[in-house]
């Protein structure tokens, strides 16, 4: 039987506007997380304390939690990758604070030596102070497990290596996990081998998926989560974002086309599609290109004709 609700975590404002080539506001972010709090979203990663030298789309994350007009019931989440970046973010005044924090290894070595220039047992290492200061501080704690089933370095990823970072990550204190299909080569099966090595170590409540849709399997592995039980997504408002170490890789599956799909099998969300497509329309035009979402291009065009 397939979950009567799902949790979606919106990762546009973060993941999605992270590796754009253009420069996009602080206000214009800020919209962005009231425009989808608005239409619904109770989960929303918001930005990621970085060093602006290496991430400069991020570099105004301060200033973009200290604007956002928070709404009751709706959880913040931030990336913070070090000690650094959790002191960035515990700096500002406590009604200011990310009420979640999220940490990310791999699952291939490979992928973990070029992207944070350590390998997977290292950067737990690195992570676990991070964890206990978090949740010392009153944080819940998310991981997320990068290229839990291809690699762009390494090709495909046995599951046996997603459970041993999923319990790398249980040993230090992550409270849920996500295993992320960073370049969108996942199907669903091996997909489902995937999420079932996560949930030998975390409950299948603290277990998410995260999709790319490169292949077109995004809509499918979502599916195939559902099939398991598994009931928590990362998706991203208007298809936004990428894999800036994954050539060729596209954007995140939007979180527009897995709501669509959840209304259409009866499974609630607690989101308005129409406002939601309103989201993306919104960013899509701060970036001047057209959602990639292909349920926003639908709405936005059945709108056309009926106006």
């Amino acid at each position: 039987m397939l979950p009567s609700r799902v949790k979606l975590v919106d990762v546009g404002p973060r993941d999605g506007l992270q590796n754009e080539p253009q420069a996009v506001s602080a206000a214009h972010k800020i919209e962005l997380v009231h425009r989808l709090q608005a239409a619904g979203l109770a989960d929303i990663e918001v930005t990621s304390f970085v060093s602006p030298k290496w991430v400069p789309q991020m570099a105004d994350a301060a200033s973009v939690m200290a604007g956002i007009q928070r709404r009751s019931g709706v959880r913040y989440s931030v990336l913070t990758p070090n000690m650094q970046g959790l002191d960035a973010a515990l700096a500002a005044p406590r009604e200011q604070w990310p009420d979640e924090i999220v940490v990310f290894g791999a699952a291939s070595e490979s992928f973990s030596q070029r992207n944070i220039n350590c390998g997977v047992d290292e950067s737990m290492a690195r992570f676990a102070p991070v964890v206990a200061a978090a949740r010392a501080a009153g944080l819940k704690v998310r991981g997320a497990i990068s290229c839990a089933v291809g690699c762009p370095y390494e090709g495909e990823i046995h599951p046996d290596r997603v459970e041993r970072v999923a319990q790398l990550m249980h040993g230090i204190g992550v409270q849920h996990v996500g295993v992320a299909d960073t370049i969108g080569v996942g199907t669903p099966r091996r997909v489902q081998a995937a999420m079932e090595r996560a949930l030998r170590h975390y409950p299948l409540a603290e277990v998410s998926g995260h999709f790319h849709d490169t292949y077109g399997q995004a809509l499918a592995n979502v599916y195939a989560c559902l099939e398991l039980g598994i009931h928590n997504f990362d998706a991203s408002v208007a298809g936004l974002g990428g894999c800036p170490y994954a050539k060729g890789a596209t954007g995140n599956v939007a979180t527009e086309d897995v709501v669509f799909l959840l209304h259409g099998l009866g499974i609630q969300t607690g989101i308005d599609l129409d406002a939601l497509v309103d989201a993306a329309c919104f960013i899509s035009g701060v970036l001047g290109r057209k959602p990639v979402s292909r349920v926003a291009n639908a709405l936005l065009a059945k709108r056309s004709v009926a106006a």
